[in-house]
C-alpha cells in the first residue's frame, strides 16, 4: 500500500492538460462511471448530466439537470457524451480514462478513438447517476463562492491539517 492510500486524505493529481470549463464544468471518474456535467449548446440555463459506465456494455445516460432525457442520445453518443470524453482525456489523460473504462487502446490520448470504441459497445440505460453527480457538482460550485479566508470551513474539518504517522 502506498503512503497516500493509508492516509485519510486523497491524492490530488494536476490536470493532464489545461481545459476550458465553460462546456464541461465538472468531470470525474467515480462510481464505476465516467460522468460529469455538460453545458447545453442551445440554452445557457440548461446543463446535462452525462455518464458512461465502465465494463463490457458501456451503459450510458444523458439527461438534463431536471431528468429530461437528451434528444441526441438515442442509441449512440450524443454531443454531450462526446464532450465529456474529450474533457476527461484533457483532465485525466487518455491512458487513465481508457484504463478506467476498461478499453484496450494503442493510442489512448486521442479522445475521438476512445469515443469510437465506446460507440461500438454502447447500451442506453436509465439516468440513475444524474442526481448524485449533479449534487456533487453543486457542492463544488458552493466552495467557489466562499470568500478567501484562513478560517477552517466547517464541513471540511475532517481533513487533517498535517499527516501524522501511526
Amino acid at each position: 500500500m502506498s503512503d497516500w492510500e493509508g492516509s485519510s486524505t486523497a491524492r490530488v493529481l494536476p490536470p493532464a492538460r489545461p481545459r476550458k470549463l465553460a462546456k464541461v464544468p465538472f468531470v470525474e471518474l467515480a462510481d464505476g462511471r465516467l460522468q460529469g456535467v455538460v453545458s447545453s449548446g442551445s440554452d445557457i440555463e440548461r446543463v446535462y448530466v452525462s455518464s458512461i459506465a465502465t465494463g463490457r456494455d458501456y451503459v450510458f445516460a444523458c439527461s438534463t439537470n431536471n431528468n429530461r432525457p437528451c434528444g441526441g442520445a438515442r442509441g449512440n453518443l450524443c454531443n454531450h457524451l462526446r464532450a465529456l470524453v474529450t474533457e476527461a482525456v484533457l483532465q485525466y489523460g487518455g491512458e487513465r480514462v481508457a484504463r478506467y473504462l476498461k478499453l484496450d487502446l494503442t493510442e489512448p490520448d486521442d479522445a475521438s478513438i476512445i469515443a469510437a470504441l465506446l460507440a461500438v459497445g454502447l447500451v442506453q440505460g436509465a439516468a440513475t447517476a444524474a442526481a448524485p453527480v449533479f449534487s456533487r457538482f453543486l457542492r463544488h460550485l458552493a466552495y467557489l463562492e466562499l470568500a478567501p479566508s484562513t478560517v477552517p470551513v466547517p464541513e471540511m474539518q475532517w481533513f487533517p491539517a498535517t499527516r501524522t504517522e501511526v
